[in-house]
């Protein structure tokens, strides 16, 4: 991808921004990440678009900030309709359930006291790309019901 692929930092000071947007800024799922877990939804959102799945990256620093934006700018983020989502975050998955409602299905660590390196931890604990996509390929399912 070339520049202007990534939306500006402005986003981050709301809490929760699109990262990443299908061309017709018509997603057909999203997946929410924070931190160093955004990329591997942004790798999973471009397998997915080679599969025809119109996928948006949402990150979301900060759910706080987030919560206290207006109603419309976070249904212009998170479009209620798009029921396909999938949360990342290595930490427990509490905070995200508001956000993904009926079909929504979260990645998360819910564990204490793994102690690895990073990579050992997200294989452990399935947090990559693949897992991702397949997590999101599950919720378009569940959104289907």
């Amino acid at each position: 991808g070339g520049a202007g692929e990534f939306a500006g930092a402005a986003g981050a000071r709301k809490g929760g921004y699109i990262l990443l947007d299908p061309e017709d800024h018509r997603p057909d799922a999203i997946i929410m990440a924070t931190g160093s877990e955004v990329q591997y939804a942004v790798k999973a959102a471009k397998e997915l678009a080679l599969d025809g799945v119109k996928t948006r990256v949402v990150s979301l620093p900060c759910l706080e900030w987030f919560e206290a934006q207006p109603p419309a700018y976070k249904d212009q983020v998170l479009p209620p309709d798009v029921k396909a989502r999938v949360s990342v975050e290595a930490g427990i998955a509490m905070p995200w359930y508001k956000y993904l409602g009926d079909a929504g299905i979260a990645i998360s660590v819910e564990t204490y006291g793994a102690s690895a390196s990073q990579s050992e931890l997200y294989q452990k604990f399935a947090i990559n790309a693949d897992s991702v996509r397949m997590t999101l390929l599950n919720s378009i399912e569940n959104a289907k019901i």
